[in-house]
């Protein structure tokens, strides 16, 4: 990835795409997109094209042409990962051994997480700071076996959290390449989520911006690098420390730029975790696998997700928004798009940040209202 633009806040993170750069613009696909719910704002309005009565297929990838070199390198990596199987055999998956537990589609959701070894101590959060509305930001640093090394977040406790035995339900957010946890916090973050839960337009919730690491990781596991193991490892964290709500349906997971990437891969990854997720300028490359795996929990249980990205964003391709949406829906999620005016820039973010948390916080409260056996899930 480039270097991040530092000079104002209207400049795109990066200099250039870099590896990750969009899969194809796919712009001519379109679909017939699904009225949003009553209760999202319809200002500003959506961009994408609507085509009455026509859908959107899925595949809206490149598909790569193969030389004979790449032919040969293929055979090489399958015979790598055939040898990566039958030690897997010997020894569970690295989540499994970090977490002690399984993301199986087939795990009865209800089942209670059976750790291979003791847990480790909980961090302890220390008070940052309190705004007029009586919500606090709190910090917690810890060593992360996920991460081998220190792992940090900053969790919103909302106004009255000190006074009551309530708990709540869980927003987790990913911030994008070269961002500051913070970064959210300077989009306005606490000050938003006060109103709109003075307002009763939103449940009083629980927010934990993760700390990832600085560069191109998009929040998955590869090599030593650990931070999707990092995520699961933050929110059972999480589920310890705080008063929370412990099911699938009181937890949500957003993120922007990389962290929207970030939280749709986890999502998708461990759907028995998370109930609705949202992508922020993100995009969705190589997802499909986890998509397909995740079908029958989608299916059965459901899931909430909401994708936009900005009509002049050159980072992350904005046309990829409604096919993906689609692919979900395809798969029994209730899933919209959107593309509004804007570009790769804290100024779009900081826009949409109202919307994104009332559909958030709504379609927790939806979740809450629902039956208690569709929404229960593995912590």
């Amino acid at each position: 990835m480039g270097t991040a633009a530092k000079t104002s806040r209207a400049q795109v993170w990066f200099e250039s795409s870099g590896d990750w750069s969009w899969p194809g613009r796919a712009a001519e696909a379109v679909e017939a997109l699904p009225a949003l719910p009553s209760w999202v704002p319809a200002l500003p309005p959506r961009m994408e094209p609507v085509a009455a009565g026509a859908s959107a297929a899925p595949g809206t990838f490149e598909q790569p042409r193969f030389s004979p070199r790449t032919v040969l390198i293929g055979v090489l990596l399958a015979a790598l990962v055939a040898v990566c199987a039958l030690l897997a055999v010997a020894s569970p998956p690295s989540i499994d051994r970090l977490l002690g537990m399984h993301d199986s589609p087939a795990l009865d959701a209800t089942a209670a997480p059976t750790f291979a070894a003791p847990l480790a101590p909980l961090p302890t959060l220390v008070l940052g700071s309190r705004d007029a509305a009586g919500s606090s930001i709190d910090t917690a640093t810890y060593h992360s076996p996920a991460l081998d090394g220190t792992g940090s977040f900053h969790v919103y406790l909302p106004p009255g959290y000190a006074g009551t035995s309530a708990h709540y339900p869980v927003l987790y957010l990913l911030h994008g390449n070269d961002q500051p946890a913070t970064a959210f916090l300077a989009l306005g973050l606490q000050g938003e989520l006060d109103r709109l839960i003075a307002a009763h337009q939103v449940p009083p919730m629980v927010v934990v911006m993760i700390q990832g690491g600085r560069g191109a990781n998009n929040w998955r596991d590869e090599g030593s690098h650990r931070y999707e193991s990092y995520v699961l490892e933050v929110q059972q964290l999480i589920d310890r420390m705080l008063p929370t709500v412990p099911e699938r349906g009181a937890r949500a997971i957003a993120g922007d730029s990389m962290g929207g990437f970030g939280a749709m891969n986890v999502a998708l990854g461990h759907p028995r975790r998370f109930s609705v997720v949202e992508s922020w300028l993100g995009f969705f490359n190589g997802l499909e696998d986890e998509l397909h795996a995740a079908k029958p929990v989608i299916a059965s249980e459901g899931l909430h997700a909401y994708l936009y990205g900005g009509a002049s964003d050159y980072i992350a391709d904005p046309s990829e928004n409604a096919p993906f949406a689609a692919q979900l829906r395809a798969a029994g999620a209730s899933a919209h798009s959107a593309v509004y005016v804007g570009g790769h820039t804290m100024e779009t973010l900081e826009a949409h940040l109202h919307h994104m948390l009332l559909y958030v916080g709504r379609s927790l409260e939806e979740n809450a209202q629902a039956p208690a056996a569709a929404t229960k899930a593995k912590p």
